[in-house]
């Protein structure tokens, strides 16, 4: 497995699967970008390019990810999480040395990117 996605996490996307169109396939992986060099995307694939993602079915739920996007994200791990100001996601990717205060922005030691102030 690629990822992992807690109860939490996988029954928030389920519900977010029902109101998109079709067989929807969730995609994640990185972008350059954020004040760390790196960000996380989290969104729902409009196509896939069989020679470059690799797909696979983690807790019942279809995902896609860019092949060279793998390295940095294997064995990160996925939850969502409820408090007073709403919800949201939160990724703990144990490839990341260094990330930011805003939690969507990081680094690794192969790809350190061009830190910033957060």
């Amino acid at each position: 497995m690629i990822i992992e996605l807690t109860d939490r996490a996988s029954a928030q996307i389920k519900e977010m699967i029902k109101d998109e169109p079709g067989d929807a396939l969730l995609r994640f992986g990185i972008k350059g970008g954020g004040c760390s060099g790196l960000s996380y995307s989290l969104g729902f694939a409009d196509e896939v390019n069989e020679e470059l993602d690799v797909i696979e079915t983690i807790n019942e739920i279809p995902m896609v990810f860019f092949n060279q996007d793998i390295p940095i994200i294997e064995g990160t791990k996925i939850d969502y999480k409820e408090n007073m100001m709403g919800g949201g996601f939160s990724i703990d990717n144990p490839n990341a040395i260094v990330s930011c205060g805003c939690g969507s922005s990081f680094r690794t030691e192969q790809n350190a990117g061009a830190p910033g102030d957060c």
